[in-house]
């Protein structure tokens, strides 16, 4: 197995992992636990357990999967053999586990929850980017995630190659089409902005036309991201910028991105491509737990 990027490997606090799990765990548990396992497995019986993939794909999730096991028990074993940002071959062993067997099944479906989700996102990712690996840019997520999952589903976006857009609502300011609307105009947005914004935050803005993207190259945001824009006005942007300002603007292409048409958006010469159908339309990765008795 190879890693899908040469950066410094994504990491997850543990205790954002750790609340999320075991909220997990208390969801599926219910009121009375696992009463099909209760009902049939003695309390002493032990397991041995392997996961692997039943098809190609990278890692994402493997914290959440271990927590999950060792939230049940402790004593579980929980044996790694790949780590996030990993590719996987169908076949190819992810963990094994082994301990009281009634605790590796009362954690089985939220481990393979994450696990099968997270890595979804991350082979898909991996695909965008990799049909655009021969140019600079970059592809990005939005905030387009699932309520309560955004730090998971961004990273495993990272995990398989991409970058993250903002968090949230926080962390940058981005001024889209109804800010200018409301506000009355790309400069003007701009420059309040700017004024409002502390030293370290990024400003961003959204344009739908090429009459607009030269008003806010004149505004000098840090960011200009071109919404809706085919190929060819993406292409003149790039021009623009650098013959305006030696390219110093960074910018960013969205809307109509997709696995067939993110590679002709790259070879404009933009520097990001952000699209929600990384974390809103991936796939689920295929992973399974096999389970015999010690």
């Amino acid at each position: 197995m190879t890693t899908s990027q040469s950066a410094l490997p994504p990491q997850l606090p543990g205790i954002l992992v750790e609340e999320a799990v075991r909220a997990a765990l208390t969801e599926d548990l219910g009121r009375a636990g696992d009463i099909t396992t209760n009902a049939t497995i003695p309390v002493d019986a032990t397991a041995n357990a392997v996961i692997s993939s039943r098809e190609n794909g990278t890692l994402a999730g493997i914290d959440l999967a271990e927590t999950a096991f060792q939230l049940m028990d402790e004593t579980l074993v929980f044996e790694r053999h790949a780590s996030d940002g990993h590719r996987l071959s169908a076949g190819g062993i992810v963990a094994e586990i082994s301990g009281t067997a009634r605790a590796i099944l009362g954690a089985e479906r939220v481990a393979l929850n994450y696990l099968m989700r997270m890595s979804g996102i991350a082979s898909y990712t991996a695909r965008f980017q990799e049909q655009i690996a021969h140019t600079k840019a970059r592809i990005c997520c939005t905030r387009k995630t699932v309520p309560g999952h955004r730090a998971f589903d961004k990273y495993a976006v990272k995990c398989g190659g991409g970058s993250n857009h903002r968090f949230g609502l926080d962390d940058a300011v981005l001024i889209k089409d109804n800010h200018i609307a409301v506000c009355g105009g790309v400069a003007i947005a701009i420059e309040r902005a700017r004024e409002f914004a502390g030293h370290l935050v990024m400003i961003e803005v959204e344009v739908d036309t090429l009459e607009q993207f030269v008003e806010a190259l004149e505004a000098n945001p840090d960011v200009v991201l071109l919404d809706n824009m085919t190929t060819d006005q993406l292409a003149e942007a790039v021009s623009t910028n650098q013959q305006h300002n030696g390219g110093r603007i960074r910018l960013e292409a969205s809307g109509n991105v997709n696995i067939d048409t993110v590679k002709a958006i790259a070879e404009t010469g933009v520097d990001f491509i952000s699209t929600s159908k990384i974390t809103m339309a991936a796939p689920t990765l295929d992973l399974g737990l096999d389970i015999s008795i010690s």
